[in-house]
């Protein structure tokens, strides 16, 4: 077995393990990347981008079809070549893959390695039989995989997880997705407009992640009137007996129905990879999950020298957090015993559905949980159904809500169902990581006729409500100690 000491060695090849791997190396060579399966990121391979040229194609299909609310009527029927539409998403899917590959390969050859490793002990690591790394440093960089319930595994083939969808050869006739979050409304969505049949089951009425009731609400009877939702059922699954496809009986508020599909997909979240790195020869303070408990400022664990980033921290399973969170592990892992604390964005969330679901700063049912017990927050609010430039695109669906705080004014944060939620969003996390207050924002530039106009009309709203009364501190005097 061949031996190497080592600074820091980083576990893990995607987004957050290449970026702690480049962070690393600004302060030594001496820093290693272990891969156990192949280099990339899970958003070039299975992820972001292969689901956005899927939602492009879907978004294609459903232009044409709403082409008549404008006068325009393309000729003939609508027809959907399945073969094309998943040949081109492979292909492109392998060129962001081809990209995020030139950049591992200009990594130091001897520097990568291929295979599993496991904790030995607190600076050990095994990879798989071939290599011992003894590290004064280590950052747990190892991703996560889709979480399939057990019972499932029956199913065979015809059970499936959003990874298996884009090497489909062309489109299946029917589909159930099992989970309302990003990935089951992205795709369920997406695969409806290409011409599938598809089911969406889920419980307690969730849908993309949604908090605030008033924009769920909303949310709800926009995508139910699209598509076939069952969002607080109770389900049964079998393998048809031809072996060929998936029988589903489900029972909701007091009916029930069965349905057949030719695919189960599950979309019931992500597992972060870290229950066969041998924790178990490791001292580490673990959570529930059993996922190592980490500083968000510093990715330090209790290990001091042991560092976790990306979807394996369990904490914001985003590209961007990922890319955030490994800089700023390999940073410390590089620099350590001197740990600091890094740059930490607000958050922003963004659904690629449409219309889109999006998310920025505290959602409201972390702004309940903080501020109901004083009432130390106002909501300004808007409806998209009139908003002047949506209902000239025909776009005109959704609402926003956008929450601050009594007495100081500030931003705290928003939820909305939208036109262009992505670029509402980024506009307002703007706003909120540079802790500006409704009065500010108000006084910022909006063009006319622009979607953004929304926005304003919410933030009047808000201010209407607001009480900007300060006590010395300048925070919210009937909120003490917030």
């Amino acid at each position: 077995m061949k031996s190497i000491n080592a600074d820091a060695v980083i576990l893990g090849g995607g987004t957050a393990g290449m970026s702690a791997f480049r962070a690393a190396r600004k302060s030594t060579d001496s820093v290693y990347l272990v891969e156990d399966h192949q280099f990339g990121t899970t958003c070039a391979r299975v992820g972001c981008m292969p689901s956005k040229l899927l939602i492009a194609a879907a978004e294609a299909a459903h232009h044409v079809r709403q082409a008549e609310q404008f006068g325009v009527h393309p000729d003939g029927a609508l027809r959907i070549d399945g073969h094309q539409v998943m040949t081109r998403v492979r292909s492109e899917r392998d060129r962001f893959v081809g990209f995020v590959l030139e950049d591992v390969q200009a990594f130091p050859a001897d520097h990568r390695i291929l295979g599993r490793a496991r904790f030995k002990n607190e600076h050990v690591v095994i990879v798989d039989d071939h290599t011992e790394i003894t590290a004064k440093r280590i950052v747990i960089a190892t991703g996560s995989r889709p979480f399939v319930v057990p019972a499932w595994q029956s199913l065979g083939e015809r059970l499936i997880v959003n990874d298996n969808v884009f090497d489909w050869e062309t489109l299946p006739a029917s589909v159930a997705v099992f989970g309302a979050g990003v990935i089951g409304l992205e795709i369920g969505q997406a695969l409806h407009r290409l011409g599938v049949k598809v089911h969406v089951f889920g419980k307690d009425n969730a849908l993309g992640g949604i908090t605030d009731p008033v924009v769920l609400e909303k949310a709800l009877d926009i995508f139910g009137q699209e598509m076939d939702l069952h969002l607080d059922a109770d389900t049964q699954v079998s393998l048809l007996p031809s072996g060929k496809g998936v029988k589903v009986d489900y029972s909701e508020n007091g009916t029930s129905g069965t349905v057949t599909v030719d695919y189960l997909l599950a979309a019931t979240g992500r597992k972060p990879n870290v229950e066969d790195l041998g924790l178990e020869n490791v001292n580490i303070d673990l959570d529930q999950r059993g996922v190592p408990k980490a500083d968000p400022y510093t990715m330090q664990t209790s290990v001091a020298h042991i560092f976790i980033a990306g979807d394996a921290s369990n904490q914001l399973p985003l590209l961007h957090e990922a890319a955030d969170q490994g800089f700023i592990a390999g940073v410390n892992a590089g620099t350590f015993p001197t740990v600091t604390e890094g740059l930490r964005r607000s958050q922003i969330s963004v659904v690629f559905s449409d219309p889109q679901i999006a998310s920025i700063g505290m959602r409201y049912k972390e702004i309940t949980d903080k501020y109901d017990s004083c009432g130390c927050y106002a909501v300004g609010e808007v409806s998209f159904s009139n908003q002047g430039r949506s209902r000239v695109m025909g776009v005109n669906k959704g609402h926003l809500r956008i929450y601050a705080e009594h007495g100081s004014g500030r931003l705290l944060g928003a939820e909305m169902v939208g036109p262009a939620a992505e670029h509402l969003a980024h506009l307002l996390a703007w706003a909120h990581q540079q802790k500006m207050t409704i009065t500010q924002m108000l006084d910022m530039p909006f063009y006319h006729p622009v979607i953004e106009e929304g926005v304003r009309t919410a933030l009047r709203d808000l201010s209407a409500k607001l009480r900007l009364t300060k006590d010395l501190a300048g925070e919210c005097v009937e909120c003490p100690g917030q």
